[in-house]
């Protein structure tokens, strides 16, 4: 198949699974790096890890250290990680409270606003002036309760959640608190583990558990510019999450909200090498100290940590299947699949604008 077949826009009803070599060539890294990743929103942390001045929490994006970090004006501001200096790193864990922001390699130290306000044994340096020197600044929103950043956002933040208003009403999360991350390798490309989210097809075979609290005969797929929605109504028999509507949000290129009762898990896919990624689990839940609330968490979280080795193991075996050199793209299924099909579109759209054959 030549690289023009291969990326060009398809009809779903007639769709094929993105080929093979996307999820296998090395040459894509960059690309995805710098068309994919570096233009789009990132999910960073919940507002309860921001709350108070000098709060502050690290990540990355498209392999470029980033910190954020509360001011004592109230103000939230995004920093490249990097200590103008030589490169040191500013901050090397999620932080409460903090003064000021202090370079781990050499002591120098810039004000919550990202000025440099010291730099040690300096002061005899000729036409070295402290005030011109500043992090460099990224891109940071909100939405509701959720902060993001961006390294060059080709969209305003509210752009990409768009229609989410749909299903979501005037649900707000900015008053849910930040519990636990967990962090899990997955021996597969970041792409093969979003397919694998944005389709309920794979439910009934894959995860047991799972299937017997969603209704999956009433499981609903929609799509917009830039997210799709799985739901599905929750059955009452042996669900331990009570009654309600399981949202399964999908925001382009790499988060996933997952909304069920008095729950929020976001999950956001990192790519590590063409053949390996990381996701990271957030888990947040309202405030409430009794023992009931506190068996329902960790319930929630077991629960979770049982469908996370699951889908692991299916993308383990799907990222060989597809670097085997046998397989060939099959069609995809219009009503189970057309949040992946819409994905891949938006995949192919990325590809054709980086110049990709």
């Amino acid at each position: 198949m030549t690289g023009s077949v291969d990326l060009a826009a398809q009809q779903l009803a007639a769709s094929t699974a993105l080929a093979a070599r996307f999820y296998s060539d090395t040459s894509l890294i960059t690309v995805e790096r710098e068309h994919i990743f570096a233009r789009n929103w990132q999910l960073i942390a919940g507002i309860s890890q921001l709350s108070g001045a000098g709060d502050h929490v690290v990540a990355d994006i498209a392999d470029v250290p980033i910190l954020i970090v509360r001011g004592n004006d109230d103000r939230l501001r995004g920093f490249i990680n990097v200590c103008k200096h030589r490169a040191g790193p500013i901050a090397t864990c999620d932080g409460r409270a903090a003064k000021a922001l202090r370079c781990r390699y050499h002591g120098w130290t810039y004000g919550l606003d990202g000025a440099l306000k010291a730099a040690t044994e300096m002061q005899d340096t000729s036409d070295f002036d402290i005030h011109s020197i500043h992090l460099a600044p990224i891109a940071v929103d909100t939405w509701r309760g959720l902060v993001f950043a961006a390294l060059d956002p080709q969209m305003p933040l509210a752009e990409l959640f768009a229609g989410t208003e749909k299903h979501l009403g005037n649900r707000d999360f900015s008053h849910y608190e930040f519990e636990r991350k967990v962090s899990y390798p997955v021996p597969c490309n970041w792409k093969v583990y979003a397919d694998n989210y944005l389709e309920g097809y794979h439910v009934p075979h894959v995860h047991p558990e799972l299937n017997k609290l969603l209704d999956y005969r009433n499981y609903v797929t929609e799509t917009d510019r830039w997210h799709s929605l799985q739901y599905s109504p929750m059955e009452s028999a042996g669900n331990f999450y009570g009654d309600g509507i399981a949202l399964y949000f999908y925001l382009w290129p790499n988060l996933m909200l997952n909304i069920l009762p008095d729950r929020l898990q976001t999950n956001r896919i990192i790519p590590i090498a063409v053949d390996r990624c990381r996701v990271d689990f957030d888990f947040y839940y309202p405030p409430d100290a009794t023992a009931e609330a506190i068996k329902l968490r960790a319930q929630d979280q077991r629960f979770s940590d049982d469908v996370q080795a699951e889908d692991a193991d299916i993308c383990e075996r799907v990222q060989r299947a597809l670097t085997c050199g046998r397989y060939q793209p099959g069609r995809l299924n219009p009503k189970r699949e057309n949040a992946l099909f819409h994905f891949q579109e938006q995949l192919r759209s990325a590809y054709r604008e980086a110049g990709v054959s």
